[in-house]
Order: C-alpha cells, then sequence, then structure tokens
C-alpha cells in the first residue's frame, strides 16, 4: 500500500449517538446527512468516510468482543482539525469559547515547529486538536 495515494478516516466509535452527532453538527459545524440511526458520517473537504460515528455496543456485539463503557478522557488519539491560518486558530477559539466550550490547553499558543494549537474534549472524552501549520500572509 503507498500511504501517499490513500484516504484515512476516523470512525469514532461512540455511547451516546445523538448528543455526539448534535455535538459535532452544532458546535463544530460539520455538515451531516444523519437519520438518526446507529451510522452517522459528515461531510469534510477530505471526503467520504474522513469521518464518521457508529453505536459502541453494536460495534462490540458485531465483533464479538465485551462491551466497556468509555470514562473520562481518551488519551489514546485525538481528531486533528487543521485550519488554514494561525489566525483561524484563533477565531475558532473565541467561537468555541462563547458557547461555552473548554480549552484544556489554554488560549492558542504558537509553538517553535510551527504549530498554532488548542485543545477540547467532544462529550464522550475525544480530544480535538484544533491548530494550523500555516502562517499569516504578508501583504
Amino acid at each position: 500500500m503507498n500511504g501517499m495515494n490513500v484516504n484515512v478516516g476516523v470512525i469514532l466509535f461512540v455511547e451516546d449517538i445523538e448528543k455526539m452527532v448534535t455535538f459535532y453538527k452544532n458546535i463544530m459545524e460539520f455538515d451531516t446527512d444523519w437519520d438518526g440511526g446507529l451510522w452517522a458520517e459528515f461531510k469534510t473537504k477530505s471526503g467520504p468516510l474522513s469521518l464518521a460515528m457508529y453505536d459502541r455496543k453494536n460495534f462490540a456485539k458485531a465483533v464479538g468482543e465485551p462491551y466497556y463503557p468509555p470514562k473520562g478522557i481518551n488519551l489514546t488519539m485525538e481528531i486533528g482539525i487543521w485550519l488554514p491560518k494561525f489566525s483561524d486558530v484563533d477565531i475558532e477559539y473565541e467561537r468555541l469559547m462563547a458557547l461555552g466550550i473548554k480549552s484544556f490547553t489554554g488560549k492558542p499558543e504558537t509553538f517553535p515547529f510551527g504549530i498554532r494549537n488548542f485543545y477540547i474534549a467532544d462529550p464522550e472524552g475525544n480530544l480535538l486538536e484544533i491548530g494550523s501549520r500555516g502562517q499569516e500572509e504578508t501583504t
């Protein structure tokens, strides 16, 4: 498999799909045609199946594994949401804070290796890194 020629997607196994779809649709502003079922797919620039959700209990049953409900912050992965410019990170930070979302890392920070970011968590504890690798355009 040539890694440069594949599309990669993230599928979250979720406890409460209605709550999670509502967060990603209304708070994160991801578009979806979710029909209320056990599967939800979101439309992103990355294309089909770039971000989707499936009911965790049904997935565990389908693969014959025991079901364990999640607890707290998921420290095994994150979803990176990459914005075009550093200033976009600040705008998104202000928008989310106005909606009552908590940033675990405080205000956006620019690191010496060229990334500006901050972190939040969705209702089930999945970490979202909101950042940019692109500096401001100079005029």
